[in-house]
């Protein structure tokens, strides 16, 4: 949600009426991300078994296969929804929906493996958000190539953010064969990993705000990654213990500096 209001943001379209961005904010939150979600919990409601075994399908709350159906339905519901947004946000909502499927369902199973699992999942929570927030804004028109790059940079970034999330799965997800970049790598190089993804992706936003003369919005990232410095560093000495931490202090400066940069194009 928070990458679609940067997408409109980005846009600088004026007046938009409040009810497409109101459409727009409930496909990116609760239609696309929770259906996701769904999927995610189960087709890996064997792992959560040994991982987070209290959770609605492993303990039992989500009987038989009940969420596998309210995985397909809440997934349809969502492109009925991402209808009313026009073209681009039909076919950015569709991506996002194969892109959530393909990261925990077999065959694909993107999230099998770190590197491309994290991606897809990046691309699709904040590229394709962004992307379907600024042509809402733009009245169904493909967004410039200015907010395309910074939806890019930002998905790629994410890839970082998502790794957080795995910290916690080590064991479970060694013992059932998702290589993780933690499962694959260990805990503290996929930390460095991680810090280094997102690190790098706002390196190249600031430059390139700076070669676009985006002066307030340069300085302002700048100081977000430089305040995000200390954190990683903190992360990087037991990022087992510190991942959950991280992700509380040290991610919002990245999302903040993704409304900075969509504000400094405008």
């Amino acid at each position: 949600m928070w990458a679609f209001a940067c997408g409109v943001v980005s846009a600088n379209a004026g007046s938009v009426a409040s009810w497409r961005l109101a459409i727009g904010v409930i496909v990116a939150g609760p239609c696309v991300c929770a259906a996701s979600q769904i999927v995610n919990d189960w087709f890996d409601r064997e792992v959560d078994a040994i991982n987070e075994p209290g959770r609605p399908i492993p303990s039992g709350r989500i009987p038989g296969r009940l969420g596998l159906h309210l995985a397909l339905g809440w997934s349809a519901a969502s492109l009925v929804v991402a209808s009313f947004l026009g073209t681009w946000g039909m076919i950015a909502t569709f991506v996002a929906l194969v892109l959530a499927w393909a990261y925990s369902a077999p065959p694909l199973r993107l999230k099998g493996n770190g590197w491309w699992g994290n991606l897809a999942v990046g691309v699709s929570y904040e590229g394709l958000a962004w992307i379907t927030g600024a042509s809402v804004a733009l009245g169904g028109s493909a967004p410039g190539v200015r907010i395309v790059v910074l939806a890019a940079l930002y998905s790629l970034g994410a890839h970082g953010i998502m790794t957080l999330n795995d910290f916690k799965s080590i064991r479970g997800d060694r013992r059932m064969g998702v290589r993780s970049l933690p499962a694959q790598y260990g805990a503290v190089n996929a930390a460095r990993i991680a810090c280094g993804i997102m690190l790098g992706a706002q390196l190249v936003v600031a430059g390139l705000l700076a070669s676009w003369g985006a002066v307030w919005a340069t300085a302002a990232v700048s100081l977000l990654i430089a305040a995000q410095l200390p954190l990683m560093w903190r992360f990087h000495a037991a990022p087992v213990a510190k991942a959950l931490w991280y992700s509380g202090v040290g991610v919002p400066l990245y999302v903040l500096g993704m409304m900075v940069a969509a504000a400094g194009i405008r």
